[in-house]
């Protein structure tokens, strides 16, 4: 993959913080989940099918709340897209949709704090821990498509990785100016959430390790950061 610092410097469009963020939150919320709550994915709630999968053939733990997040995703995606129909043309409507984000990291901080040490998957607590990180998640999901439509995706790396591999194929390869012209630009926009994502993705474990679920304040601050900035702007 070419090196994004190799690439001549360019304006970073409005908003180019916001995805970096949100990446890095999503990066961190699904590794503490996975660590913390016997590898259930938030972020990306179809990788639950896999260990599903999995626990077909090899002894797991955790298979109520992997049979459950799917369905509570849904219901937190749905929910966000209906809110944001109904306040549509309504300029606050990304600072509501990101305050109902910091809710839900909230109360996973909260359930998770009441339920440690976790030591049985399927406890009513775990689940309920679990559920509400994967409606964080849901609803950052359907942020990323209605609201901040215009910015990368910030939850779901594979298209993103894909996106930056095809574009540093363009821009180094390519004889067509044009051709590179938008593979550069796309670079500018996909390449730093799979970074912010990664980054999140290695604070995520290390921090559960030092502070157990005290970690997630960090991505709550960032939430709460990226509401305020918002509201001042």
């Amino acid at each position: 993959m070419c090196r994004l610092h190799s690439l001549p410097a360019t304006t970073p469009p409005p908003g180019h913080t916001l995805p970096i963020a949100l990446a890095f939150v999503a990066g961190f919320v699904d590794t503490c989940g996975f660590v913390a709550l016997f590898f259930l994915f938030s972020a990306h709630v179809t990788g639950n099918f896999v260990v599903l999968g999995a626990s077909l053939v090899l002894p797991h733990a955790g298979v109520v709340a992997k049979l459950l997040a799917l369905p509570v995703f849904i219901l937190a995606v749905a929910g966000t897209r209906l809110y944001v129909l109904h306040f549509a043309g309504d300029e606050r409507v990304e600072r509501h949709v990101l305050a109902i984000e910091l809710v839900f990291l909230g109360l996973f901080l909260v359930a998770g704090l009441a339920s440690a040490p976790i030591v049985t998957a399927d406890a009513p607590m775990a689940v309920l821990t679990g559920m509400l990180a994967v409606s964080a998640m849901g609803v950052q999901n359907a942020a990323a498509r209605t609201v901040f439509a215009s910015l990368s995706p910030t939850t779901v790396m594979t298209g993103n990785v894909t996106q930056v591999v095809l574009d540093c194929v363009d821009y180094r390869l390519s004889g067509d100016a044009q051709l590179r012209s938008g593979a550069r630009a796309r670079l500018a926009k996909f390449g730093p959430p799979v970074i912010g994502f990664a980054a999140g993705a290695v604070a995520g474990a290390l921090l559960y390790r030092v502070a157990g679920f005290w970690c997630v304040v960090l991505p709550m601050v960032i939430i709460g950061g990226l509401l305020l900035r918002r509201s001042e702007s």
